[in-house]
């Protein structure tokens, strides 16, 4: 027994040995990143407004092309030519689509309501952030936990299509039906489509489209070797790099406003954790529940956990105003989504190891996988 755990711990050392120091620390980074952005954004008060004012309608280009730099390498790692496995697990299409556009926005609509009574402005920020599922960050955390890519891609496509048709109904039902079935406040929302299609459009379509002829062209004239183990290890740490300047530029363009208002964030965070855990946990359990193996199982849990905070930032300046409480919900959101995210990942590969004993799927490994490309064993 004890010759097996020297093993098992010298096997666990060389395996961590073999990550860079990027992805060994990656949390470390990630933390410094939020703590950097914030410090920027309360040093310069400037900044924001300098930043802010790069973007093409709604959209803002620093934070545009650090989601790009994260999202194509990713997406070109998915083989697009198995994804006719994905499309016919009706399985796990249909638990992300209840996950996502009933459960979701139904969680957080309650907790909005028991946590937040009496702060109607961060009340609707928040039921805003609950409307607007994930189509970016999500593949990096996916990726992290082992999830199955082919998966969370086609997830990702299904929840753009019905986040372009969706979203401005949803947000009337949970904004003004409901409340007023209930006999509680109502309010109106009214959000162009446009501005949904534009989001999903620039932070899926061109990433999806880049990352698709990459691999195209990349298998047909270099051949599937040379693009999975040469090329695809080159561009893998692209994606972390842009996950970084993402949350750089995210909390520099609202670093004031988080730091002058530490007691509101405080409030507003209760929600949002709880909502995270609730989505994350529940997903997961029902994964394990219907049979998913653990990589589909993961992908399942962060496409339903994660939301769209660019869009949901966008949304809640366009009719609130950059200075209403329904903007600084929104801004908090990736506040709290990812660190807690970042933990989950862990928590993904500790019950992949725990419940899916004999799952080929699940990594045997107490770390995050590279994001290179490298398989590591």
């Amino acid at each position: 027994m004890a010759t097996e755990t020297s093993s098992a711990t010298t096997t666990g050392t060389a395996v961590v040995g073999r990550l860079s120091v990027l992805d060994r620390f990656l949390p470390v980074w990630i933390l410094a990143a939020m703590g950097l952005g914030l410090l920027l954004g309360r040093i310069i008060p400037s900044l924001s407004g300098v930043l802010d004012a790069v973007k093409i309608g709604s959209v803002s280009l620093p934070i545009a092309l650090g989601l790009l730099l994260m999202m194509y390498p990713v997406l070109a790692k998915v083989r697009y030519g198995h994804l006719n496995t994905v499309t016919g697990d009706r399985r796990m299409l249909l638990s992300s689509l209840a996950l996502n556009w009933i459960v979701g926005p139904a969680v957080m609509f309650a907790l909005a309501w028991l946590l937040l009574p009496d702060q109607p402005a961060y009340r609707t920020g928040l039921i805003i952030v609950g409307l607007a599922r994930c189509i970016a960050m999500v593949l990096i955390w996916n990726d992290l936990s082992c999830g199955d890519r082919e998966a969370a891609a086609v997830l990702v496509a299904i929840n753009s299509v019905f986040q372009i048709v969706a979203f401005a109904a949803l947000g009337w039902f949970y904004l003004n039906l409901l409340p007023g079935w209930l006999g509680l406040p109502q309010t109106d929302l009214h959000v162009s489509i446009g501005v949904i299609a534009g989001s999903v459009l620039i932070f899926l379509g061109i990433p999806l489209v880049a990352g698709f002829l990459t691999r195209l062209i990349g298998e047909r004239r270099k051949g599937t070797d040379w693009y999975e183990n040469r090329f695809l290890p080159k561009i893998g740490p692209v994606a972390l790099y842009g996950l970084l300047f993402t949350i750089v530029i995210l909390f520099a363009l609202q670093g004031h406003t988080i730091t002058s208002e530490p007691l509101n964030v405080v409030r507003i965070a209760l929600p949002l954790l709880a909502y995270f855990a609730l989505m994350w946990g529940l997903s997961f359990l029902l994964g394990k529940t219907i049979g998913l193996p653990y990589n589909r199982t993961a992908t399942l849990a962060f496409t339903a956990a994660g939301n769209n905070f660019e869009l949901a930032i966008a949304v809640a300046i366009a009719v609130f105003g950059v200075t209403s409480g329904q903007a600084l919900a929104g801004v908090v959101g990736p506040l709290i989504e990812v660190p807690v995210l970042v933990a989950l990942v862990y928590v993904s590969l500790w019950a992949g190891r725990r419940f899916f004993p004999g799952d080929p799927t699940v990594p045997h490994r107490r770390t995050p996988p590279a994001p290179t490309g490298k398989p590591v064993s």
